[in-house]
């Protein structure tokens, strides 16, 4: 199967630019991976990346004569940087890796365009496009990509072998890109490599559990990551948990115009229980703000859809709005699976309250509190407190006098 590219994207002058300067005299270079990919499918393209037969040092010296910035990402692998009027483009010379361990290689460069194809991960990323749009396809990867099929090139297990991490990208790449029942070869080889998912590090299994659950519906992946044994062994949390809630989530997505969150899918297949999702985090090296959120799902308990609106608002002024929107999505999707029409238009009503709440300054300060006869120290924190849950209850209504109003009428009560 043949085709050409007629895009705006490749016929701009920078990225013509930047094929032009490493290229020529001998040598070739084409745009590959992600970008061709992604065209084919209609899809956004954002990052451009070039392989060419340079050496990396003759692509970063023929980089600085065409008058851009070179930065040696990745020289020793072949990768150099080129900024062209402040976009970057990593350009990395064709190569074969030797010597696999699971987690890195050594890198041997060459000239041969289907000895690059072949040492790559799925058919679908080994496009090749040249300057003028022809398309160079030496692993069969156009015929997938119009069958929606995630194969790897050549022996699945050869190349999971040559780096672990394929086993997970294997399900991303299907969770984007996949159709119907995953490739058969693919599923048996990281079925018997599953365990080696444990010599990777954890920033690297981090980063592509985040790219899976990006995906628009990772539920399909999900299912032969679990049936696999794949998820388990990245993510033992949802192990007697289940992923069955993530359907009703990209359901309710869809429904109410939420963005994909990796994070609330992340909470949608785990257990809410503070202890175990902070040891998730630490071992997943997940950051601060990751481990935060997750801590404050785990101590929000369900919402009743019956809360009054007083009740509601009380817990939006004291409580992390972002771990009550969490919770408030999740019971949502959750009425909205079961079929719960009743539960769920409550839970929409307190969703479109949080939208327009905005928090409520305490009109009662401790210098009001002493200066209505309270003793200086904890009784003054005493009756601030006591005043605080009499002003929630009541809907926050009150103000500074009827609060201080009521100080004055329960200490005449208690008084001798």
């Amino acid at each position: 199967m043949s085709a050409h590219i007629d895009a705006a994207w490749l016929r701009d002058d920078t990225v013509q630019a930047v094929l032009r300067a490493v290229s020529g005299a001998g040598e070739e270079a084409r745009v590959v991976g992600g970008a061709v990919r992604n065209h084919m499918l209609g899809l956004p393209i954002t990052d451009i990346d070039i392989a060419t037969t340079c050496l990396p040092q003759d692509t970063a010296q023929r980089g600085q004569a065409a008058g851009f910035k070179t930065v040696p990402t990745g020289i020793d692998h072949g990768t150099v940087t080129l900024v062209a009027n402040g976009r970057p483009f990593e350009v990395t010379t064709l190569r074969h890796d030797t010597e696999p361990d699971g987690r890195r290689a050594r890198v041997v460069f060459g000239r041969d365009w289907r000895q690059d194809a072949e040492r790559r991960d799925f058919t679908i990323n080994a496009l090749y496009v040249d300057a003028g749009g022809a398309v160079l396809d030496l692993v069969g990867g156009l015929a997938d990509l119009s069958e929606g099929r995630l194969r790897f090139i050549g022996q699945a297990e050869d190349r999971i072998r040559e780096d672990y991490l394929r086993a997970l990208r294997f399900f991303r790449f299907y969770a984007w890109y996949g159709k119907g029942r995953p490739d058969a070869e693919a599923l048996r080889a990281v079925t018997r490599l599953k365990d080696r998912l444990a010599k990777l590090s954890a920033e690297r299994v981090a980063a592509e559990l985040g790219k899976l659950l990006t995906a628009p519906d990772p539920s399909r992946a999900l299912l032969w990551m679990r049936q696999t044994g794949v998820l388990t062994a990245i993510l033992p949390e949802s192990e007697r948990w289940g992923i069955d809630a993530i359907h009703g989530l990209v359901a309710a997505e869809a429904e109410h115009g939420w963005d994909a969150d990796p994070v609330l899918r992340l909470m949608a297949i785990v257990p809410p229980d503070e202890a175990r999702l902070t040891e998730m985090a630490r071992r997943l090296r997940f950051s601060n703000a990751w481990r935060k959120r997750l801590q404050a799902f785990a101590r929000m308990a369900p919402l009743r859809a019956e809360f009054t609106q007083d009740a509601f608002r009380s817990l939006l002024q004291e409580t992390d709005r972002q771990a009550i929107r969490d919770r408030l999505r999740l019971d949502l999707a959750g009425a909205s699976a079961r079929g719960d029409a009743a539960g769920a238009a409550s839970l929409e009503r307190l969703a479109a309250l949080m939208d327009e709440f905005e928090p409520l300054a305490f009109p009662v300060s401790g210098e009001d509190v002493q200066a209505a006869g309270v003793p200086a120290g904890k009784p003054v924190g005493e009756a601030l407190t006591r005043l605080r849950r009499l002003w929630l209850d009541g809907g926050m209504r009150a103000d500074r006098e009827a609060l201080l109003a009521a100080l004055a009428d329960a200490d005449t009560k208690t008084g001798p």
